[in-house]
């Protein structure tokens, strides 16, 4: 290989020129002391006597692209904000709808007022019977017949509502005349539930069925069947109460009348009132195994 001979005038160590160094003057010097001491922290700036903030504020472009392309925890806020204000929002409708009577009907209106006025002036003579009994029996005098007679009183009160013991008084006789055979128990066991709020105290059918607490319903082959009794047509139902609330309570829309005489059934519906409805059906007690009067 040719070997490579050194310049003239070069030696085998390379000689390094000596670099001028320029001289800092004092304000610099300063700088660079201060560029060698530990940054303060935000918490510490923060922590200052006067606590100021040294951020900048926030710039309305970074609130438009927060808004735009929210992170993931605003999502997931917005969603529980959402589902709370629904539920708030169904609550109030809620409410407003159960006390709202602006869509009901003027003779739905009037049927509900005479249901209401019945219903007070009923319980208005209860208590002042209640009353009387009470002022009896404070008396002194005689408490003992008083006492005597209000237990038989309950007791033939008693004895109706149960059931065992045929009953008289005013109210109402309806006749359901359906040729189709259209009418359902679940119609019949409505209409008894619609008298039964209108205030009637007794009930039979076709003159041979004791309407009771444990009185059921049922469909047979020969028709309706109430009590293991067929039921067939026309149907009777015998109600002592209130004539005109009860009638009414027969009358409003979707009640007994509308439902036998629409197309669906096609049948109809007479109502009576009578000052004097006698119901002679009465149901057997059942027997105790257990328990025997005292």
């Amino acid at each position: 290989m040719p070997e490579y001979e050194p310049k003239h005038g070069a030696t085998e160590e390379s000689s390094v020129e000596p670099v001028e160094t320029e001289s800092v003057e004092p304000d610099e010097a300063e700088g660079l002391d201060k560029l060698d001491q530990p940054v303060e922290s935000k918490r510490d700036k923060l922590d200052q006597p006067d606590g100021s903030d040294p951020r900048p504020p926030v710039d309305w472009r970074e609130l438009v692209r927060d808004f735009v392309k929210p992170g993931r925890a605003q999502v997931v806020f917005a969603a529980i904000l959402l589902i709370l204000g629904l539920g708030v929002a169904m609550q109030v409708r809620s409410q407003a709808q159960q006390t709202d009577y602006s869509t009901m009907r003027r003779a739905d209106l009037v049927q509900l007022l005479d249901d209401l006025n019945s219903e007070s002036r009923r319980l208005e003579a209860e208590i002042a019977q209640l009353e009387e009994t009470k002022r009896q029996l404070q008396s002194g005098a005689d408490s003992e017949r008083v006492a005597r007679e209000e237990a038989q009183r309950r007791l033939d009160v008693l004895a109706i509502l149960g059931g065992t013991a045929p009953a008289q008084g005013s109210g109402i006789r309806v006749v359901i005349d359906d040729p189709n055979h259209k009418v359902t128990p679940e119609l019949l066991l409505n209409t008894i539930e619609e008298l039964r709020d209108a205030g009637a105290e007794v009930i039979a059918i076709n003159q041979t069925v004791r309407v009771v607490a444990s009185t059921w319903f049922a469909s047979g082959r020969g028709g309706i069947v109430v009590d293991d009794q067929t039921i067939t047509a026309p149907i009777s139902i015998d109600v002592i109460g209130e004539p005109h609330a009860l009638t009414e309570a027969l009358r409003f829309s979707g009640g007994l009348v509308s439902e036998v005489q629409n197309s669906r059934v096609g049948g109809t519906v007479s109502i009576v009132s009578d000052p004097k409805v006698t119901i002679e059906a009465v149901v057997s007690p059942p027997i105790g195994k257990f328990a025997k009067p005292a």
